[in-house]
């Protein structure tokens, strides 16, 4: 998963480079060609995007800096935390989830990946599989039965 996270953000990482190198010094070339830049949008939006792209750069950079320094070893492997996916059955519903807790940036509810910050991971985090957790929600309180647990050093080892 780690890898697989770097790989898109080092992606992410080389279009905004060549973007901020190549096509953004052009189109910004091309709108002082056109003279008086105090009315000039082109210009003014590619400064815009300038300025967007590098702070996004400087964001993806210290998230690969993160993600390098993760020690998988440190994670426990019988419980919850980063990485992890677990299936769950809410106690009241007795609707089943499948969750994976990813990184923010990676947060994809149609495919079940919740952000680490999220009130439901946090409330997952710790959990092993056949325990049963309540989860404090913006919305109340569920429980949870974990099911099944894979852990992100499982699926290294």
């Amino acid at each position: 998963m780690i890898a697989e996270i770097i790989e898109k953000l080092e992606g992410e990482v080389e279009r905004l480079t060549h973007e901020l190198n190549v096509t953004l010094p052009a189109t910004i070339k091309a709108a002082v060609e056109l003279g008086d830049l105090r009315e000039n949008a082109d210009y003014k939006s590619a400064l815009e995007r300038q300025q967007f792209v590098q702070a996004r750069l400087n964001h993806l950079t210290s998230r690969l800096r993160e993600l390098s320094n993760i020690d998988v070893s440190a994670i426990p492997a019988d419980r919850a935390g980063f990485g992890s996916w677990l299936k769950v059955r809410e106690k009241a519903s007795g609707d089943e989830y499948e969750y994976t807790i990813v990184a923010g940036d990676f947060m994809d509810l149609d495919k079940g990946h919740i952000s680490v910050a999220s009130p439901l991971a946090r409330g997952l985090f710790g959990a092993r599989e056949g325990e049963t957790v309540t989860v404090q929600l913006p919305a109340g309180e569920r429980v949870f039965e974990i099911l099944e647990l894979r852990t992100l050093p499982m699926t290294l080892s």
